[in-house]
């Protein structure tokens, strides 16, 4: 008899697991993202893996770390392990661990802190291995894990929020004008707690073969420092409408990225910035699966921040990446970069150059963004020189 109530309860949790994670779409497999570059005339148009393995990393990749200085298995030996670990010295996540961080995010406002030098990795596409899963369910995970000093490497985890639905709902009830005005939709808005998956404020951060969704924030939060690397990463259904983020920039005196060799999809902004001076970025080889609430890379401007200029970053180079989008816009900067924005090689599936591949449009002049040599159309890609 209590055999038989076992079986029947344990079969019960197991339909509710199931039935959670169904509600969850990043917990579904990515889409085939097939062909990424095409060749037109002995040049490469769109995103091209390279020596060190697939678009968005895992199986192939050539960087993967499968032993360490410590291993863990439990977030309190992970959290023990952080605090021990000197420059150099890796701590290595045991491939089958569930490293859930929620109920110390509730009870102690838990961040995993990880010191300058060190490197945080499981092994994310070794003989198949998703790599370890460390993630929060606390809406207000903000953030997860945090650098201490520069130089940090995080690699071949699942690092997992606890949010990737775009809360479409929320953000017309903040917003709505009999709310009152604008100060007072976002003090509504903001009730609603948002959670970031890594932040750092200090340079030379590298995340590399990782997954990172559910975070409504932002999986990666850029928040200063400068030669930031993000590469061979999975990142998706980080969407919170309003913000929602892949990798974003922040207010700091200096944000500086190359982002490349990335597979992006469902984020309402893949790589995104609030455009102060000091942010910018290089974006190169990515994969964007065109899935998106608003645009994919982007870069805001004086508008948005309300400071009284029409600044949009310092620079960006997007080049060589596959946009898979046609009912959304690829590339919008808000505002005038101090420098330029140079757009080029990419591939857009739509047909023909225009205002949803690029914003704005037409580009030159006094708008300092540059598009020239681009390829258009899926099925039988041209090169278009200029705003042709």
């Amino acid at each position: 008899m209590q055999l038989g109530l076992a079986v029947v309860i344990l079969s019960i949790c197991c339909a509710l697991q199931a039935s959670a994670q169904c509600e969850r779409p990043d917990f579904e497999s990515p889409p085939e993202i097939g062909q990424t570059w095409v060749e037109i005339v002995g040049e490469v148009y769109g995103a091209k893996p390279n020596e060190l393995g697939p678009i968005g990393g895992g199986a192939g990749y050539q960087r993967i770390v499968t032993d360490g200085d410590y291993r863990v298995a439990s977030v309190d030996e992970l959290i023990e392990a952080l605090k021990k670990a000197q420059a150099g010295e890796v701590v290595y996540v045991e491939p089958d661990a569930d490293i859930d961080c929620t109920t110390l995010v509730f009870a102690e406002k838990l961040v995993l802190e990880i010191p300058a030098g060190v490197t945080l990795a499981s092994n994310r596409g070794h003989e198949g291995s998703p790599g370890a899963a460390i993630y929060s369910n606390a809406f207000a995970t903000r953030p997860l894990i945090r650098t201490l000093g520069p130089n940090v490497r995080i690699s071949g985890l699942w690092i997992r929020g606890p949010d990737p639905k775009r809360r479409i709902d929320h953000h017309r009830r903040s917003f709505k004008a009999e709310r009152g005005d604008s100060k007072v939709q976002h003090q509504y808005y903001y009730k609603f707690p948002v959670s970031e998956g890594i932040d750092t404020k200090f340079s030379g951060l590298e995340v590399d073969n990782c997954e990172l969704s559910g975070w409504s924030h932002a999986g990666i939060h850029l928040s200063d420092g400068h030669d930031h690397h993000i590469h061979h990463c999975y990142i998706h259904h980080n969407q919170m409408n309003g913000l929602g983020y892949g990798v974003a920039h922040g207010y700091g005196n200096e944000a500086v990225s190359l982002i490349e060799y990335n597979l992006f999809n469902a984020n309402r902004h893949s790589i995104a910035g609030t455009g102060k001076p000091g942010n910018a970025y290089e974006a190169a080889n990515n994969v964007e699966m065109g899935v998106s609430l608003s645009h994919t890379f982007d870069m805001h401007g004086g508008g948005d921040r309300r400071d009284g200029t029409t600044i949009a970053g310092d620079w960006m180079k997007i080049h060589h990446n596959t946009f898979g989008c046609t009912g959304v816009t690829a590339i919008v900067i808000r505002g005038v970069p101090q420098d330029e924005a140079e757009i080029h090689h990419n591939w857009f599936f739509g047909d023909k150059p225009g205002d949803r591949d690029v914003r704005p449009w037409p580009t030159g002049g006094e708008t300092h963004v540059v598009s020239h040599d681009n390829a258009y159309g899926q099925e039988a890609p041209a090169v278009f020189k200029a705003n042709e």
